[in-house]
């Protein structure tokens, strides 16, 4: 089942994925909430819209903007709304 975790926390897990462009986007409903907390960056995506991040954090260290999402995707980017993806750092399994 993939996984995603970072710094010895799973964050999310689930067998319900979809992989856009090499990134792996799991179901909010698979994140384990208590290692996430809203970030202030948004950034544009030409085809998929505004992005929206989450900061991680695990056992007091912070991982800044390290999980993404589009609250309101573009048309053809439908298939990733309510669906989070991980960089810097976060390992995907």
């Amino acid at each position: 089942m993939p996984q995603a975790t970072w710094n010895g926390a799973v964050l999310a897990e689930s067998d319900d994925v979809v992989v856009v462009e090499g990134n792996v986007y799991f179901p909010v409903s698979a994140l384990r909430r208590e290692h996430f907390e809203d970030s202030q960056l948004h950034t544009v995506c030409g085809w998929k819209g505004t992005a929206s991040y989450f900061d991680v954090v695990v056992g007091g260290q912070r991982n800044p903007d390290a999980a993404w999402y589009y609250p309101t995707p573009k048309d053809a980017a439908k298939h990733v709304a309510g669906r989070v993806a991980f960089w810097k750092g976060v390992v995907v399994r």
